[in-house]
């Protein structure tokens, strides 16, 4: 089986990880992997690094035709079995790429937590006769994608998936407690996310600010960066808490970092299903989280972590104070998390997505 991959973020985020990880374990399958992949993206520093077949295209726009027909010309020199479509860009240009005359059969990927788009456009891509499945990251993306779509058998679920063996609950190096001057006796609560607005760090900043108030023993991690870290560094500061959150920017080393984390703490205001928090339970770290998206498929409230509502500055900070106090309460949520969490390995998420390329193709 041959297998092209439409990746045109030109960041690395979440999903370009799931696509690494899912190219990694179809080839341990014996599956051959190709990529078409934006120009100059992180993506295809990626493919260049790992020796894996790609071509390099101009994703800037959605409806590109020269990009499409590339696309096209790609299939017809390859002759991929399936195209994988992994972004919204990437789903626009392979179906344009269809009405072009490209007719290899497509299986797009859904992570986000909204409703589909009601103009002629969307419509017209997501119920194209060419996409045999729609893989979503959640039961919640599945429901959403079902209602708005004509053929709701097409939607289907597969959980992304962590690579277990990189993130594990070993004993803290303690870097961050060194980095920052960190007393021994002061919580270290993080997150590691895009700062973009779906990941919603205002309301983070609301409940540190909360959690200050009450004279909680802590330090705050924001670790990332996006399009919006100057905005939020700003109201961090207008709340005067430039001393408590700090900004380490982009991290390379985040499975040693991880289970310094007394906290993983996210705000979010949509969730595809939120792959930092198996990341958390993977390393031995308690979670608090919005309820958003997917989220409460695996933090599962008081077995996993604890869960509340989205945008509630006072409910979050409620659940931390009640974790801190409550040590019995913190292993046992611990324990379900890392109990968990082994069902969500990202060879099961290849397995599960090659199940489905088989049974497209025997159709």
């Amino acid at each position: 089986m041959k297998v092209l991959h439409l990746s045109s973020e030109s960041s690395w985020r979440g999903g370009e990880q799931q696509i690494a990880y899912l190219i990694e374990e179809l080839t341990k399958a014996g599956v051959q992997n190709i990529v078409a992949c934006r120009k100059h993206s992180a993506f295809e520093s990626y493919c260049q690094k790992k020796e894996i077949p790609h071509i390099s295209l101009n994703f800037t726009s959605s409806l590109n035709i020269a990009t499409a027909l590339r696309i096209k010309r790609y299939c017809q020199e390859q002759q991929p079995d399936l195209m994988h479509l992994h972004s919204s860009k990437s789903h626009s240009l392979a179906v344009l790429s269809g009405w072009l005359g490209n007719s290899t059969p497509m299986i797009l990927s859904r992570r986000v937590d909204f409703h589909l788009k009601t103009n002629w456009l969307s419509q017209k891509k997501y119920n194209y006769p060419g996409i045999r499945r729609i893989i979503c990251v959640s039961d919640a993306i599945k429901e959403i994608v079902q209602s708005d779509i004509k053929q709701p058998e097409k939607a289907v679920t597969v959980h992304s998936g962590i690579d277990l063996k990189k993130f594990s609950a070993k004993a803290s190096e303690g870097q961050l407690r060194k980095q920052y001057n960190i007393p021994a006796n002061y919580w270290l609560v993080g997150n590691t996310a895009a700062i973009a607005p779906h990941k919603d760090y205002f309301t983070f900043v609301d409940t540190v600010a909360l959690l200050e108030q009450q004279n909680f023993p802590a330090y705050y991690f924001i670790i990332g960066t996006g399009p919006m870290e100057q905005e939020i560094k700003n109201y961090v500061a207008t709340k005067g808490l430039e001393k408590k959150i700090i900004f380490t920017g982009f991290l390379h080393n985040i499975p040693s970092i991880l289970p310094e984390l007394d906290l993983f703490l996210m705000t979010s205001k949509t969730e595809g299903l939120g792959t930092s928090l198996l990341d958390a339970f993977a390393s031995g770290v308690a979670v608090v989280a919005t309820a958003a998206g997917g989220v409460p498929e695996i933090v599962l409230h008081e077995q996993t972590g604890l869960l509340a509502p989205v945008g509630k500055p006072k409910e979050i900070a409620y659940e931390v104070q009640r974790l801190y106090k409550d040590v019995k309460l913190q292993e046992q949520l611990k324990k379900g998390a890392y109990e968990l969490v082994q069902q969500f390995s990202k060879e099961e998420t290849a397995r599960k997505t090659l199940d489905i390329y088989r049974e497209v193709l025997s159709e």
